[in-house]
């Protein structure tokens, strides 16, 4: 969430309004739905710049969706850093646990984001648990920001990246299984790397982002993270970790299909 920070590429004002303007298709859209498209359109580029950009490449017809499941996203993952108070936190959970419910009902909520989602929803019938294993996931992480080990990361990058990938592929109109096997891998190779860019960030919050069973292996001290000493042994942790997403990227990209010409 914290990685736009670091990223200095720009497209052209032009191109993106272009984009922009293909998104929402016809005069006849009203008002309040172009206000909400362009909230969520917005919030990600301001949040998630990456994806931001990644999201203009989509096909037309899944574009609107596709930003507003990365608003969603959004929505719930900077909670954490909003709220100093747990209980405050679960409280913001339990709004988007319940918009959540009511938008698969009908009665979606006026939240911009919200508007989108349920938009979206009625576009492409998006699976209701990979939204709530967003909530759930940042919920539980609320609670505890500690990993004992590499797999409580891999499992923490399933639930909320790879889930978001699953809601692309289906607001894309893809179902397949070798798709969903690659998107899997992905999320958790993406989640890994997020985990090991947060690092410099969660540091001046006492937050040790590492797994603990890393750490331990290569005598790596909370106080050497916590202080960015960036010694031999924290870059042998870093290592270890980074090479868990590189296996996971490898097993994504052997995932894909072979395209015959």
């Amino acid at each position: 969430m914290h990685c736009s920070q670091s990223i200095v590429l720009r497209i052209p004002t032009g191109l993106c309004k272009s984009l922009i303007i293909k998104r929402h298709g016809t005069q006849n859209s009203t008002s309040k739905q172009r206000l909400s498209a362009d909230y969520c359109l917005n919030l990600v580029r301001q949040h998630d710049y990456e994806n931001f950009l990644c999201t203009l490449l989509l096909p037309s017809h899944s574009r609107t969706s596709a930003f507003a499941i990365r608003a969603f996203n959004i929505e719930v993952a900077k909670v954490q850093d909003q709220v100093s108070d747990p209980h405050i936190g679960q409280m913001r959970m339990k709004f988007w646990e319940e918009t959540v419910d009511k938008i698969y009902v009908d009665h979606a909520p006026s939240h911009p984001v919200a508007v989108e989602l349920h938009h979206a929803i009625r576009r492409r019938r998006l699976s209701k648990r990979y939204l709530k294993r967003l909530i759930t996931v940042r919920a539980d992480h609320l609670r505890s920001a500690v990993f004992p080990d590499l797999e409580a990361v891999e499992s923490y990058a399933e639930h909320s990246v790879s889930s978001v990938y699953y809601l692309l592929l289906e607001a894309s109109g893809v179902e397949s299984i070798h798709a969903d096997h690659a998107a899997s891998h992905l999320g958790k190779a993406h989640g890994i790397v997020n985990l090991i860019r947060s690092v410099p960030f969660n540091a001046p919050r006492k937050i040790v982002s590492l797994p603990q069973d890393v750490l331990l292996q290569h005598n790596v001290p909370h106080e050497t993270v916590l202080r960015a000493k960036c010694t031999a042994d924290l870059k042998e942790a870093v290592f270890d970790v980074a090479a868990r997403a590189k296996q996971h990227l490898n097993k994504h990209v052997r995932s894909l299909p072979v395209w015959r010409l």
